[in-house]
């Protein structure tokens, strides 16, 4: 058994051990992103203001400022957690598969379970800079996001993903050995509107996985 931490991989790297293949488009991807949902009135003046905070001072915030001013209220204002699934944030993730063991800390993600994580659906890390001497962010969420596969027991589900560096966020979606990522959303514009978005349609994505397995 090979043990290899989430750091230590790029795309390349997986896509030879895996057989992971990098796409244009995935349908679980475009439907995520394209999502028809529209902010009332109370949302956009909370977004707009959160957006605001952010062109501020967002681009001197550290990891950890990052974290908690920005990319936790908005996945909390988009009303993740419920008593089926919730956001859990800096919880360790480990599955075999293959030869290899992949294990690291994960700083969010989105999993069965309401007080203890379970079955990982949606895995994100966050970056100050697109390399970083711990590792590099595509490489560590896809790493994150096979494992997270793996422990959901059915390949041909999708599993989601982010990554975030400053005020620009990339989604991912991995079905089968098939992997996109998307156009990066800056949320110092518009493409705010977009990620919340992407996360209320993240949230309707896992209802309706969840559903299905309890039938």
């Amino acid at each position: 058994m090979i043990q290899a931490g989430f750091k230590e991989w790029t795309l390349n790297k997986l896509d030879k051990a895996f057989g992971t293949k990098q796409v244009r488009h995935l349908p679980a991807l475009d439907t995520l992103l394209s999502f028809p949902y529209s902010c009332d009135a109370y949302e956009q003046r909370f977004l707009e203001e959160l957006r605001e905070q952010y062109f501020l001072g967002g681009d001197e915030w550290n990891e950890v400022e990052l974290e908690n001013k920005f990319i936790s209220p908005l996945i909390v204002f988009a009303k993740i957690d419920n008593e089926k699934f919730a956001y859990f944030l800096e919880r360790p993730l480990t599955a075999v598969v293959g030869e290899y063991e992949l294990s690291g800390r994960v700083d969010g993600m989105i999993a069965s379970g309401y007080r203890e994580p379970e079955t990982p659906f949606f895995c994100l890390n966050e970056y100050k800079r697109q390399t970083d001497p711990d590792g590099n962010p595509q490489g560590q969420v896809l790493a994150a996001m096979i494992a997270a596969r793996a422990l959901n027991n059915d390949a041909a589900k999708p599993v989601f993903g982010c990554y975030v560096i400053g005020s620009t966020w990339y989604f991912a979606a991995l079905e089968g050995v098939k992997y996109a990522i998307s156009t990066p959303l800056v949320c110092t514009n518009d493409g705010i509107f977009d990620i919340y978005r992407a996360l209320k349609s993240l949230r309707e994505n896992i209802e309706v996985m969840m559903e299905k397995e309890s039938r």
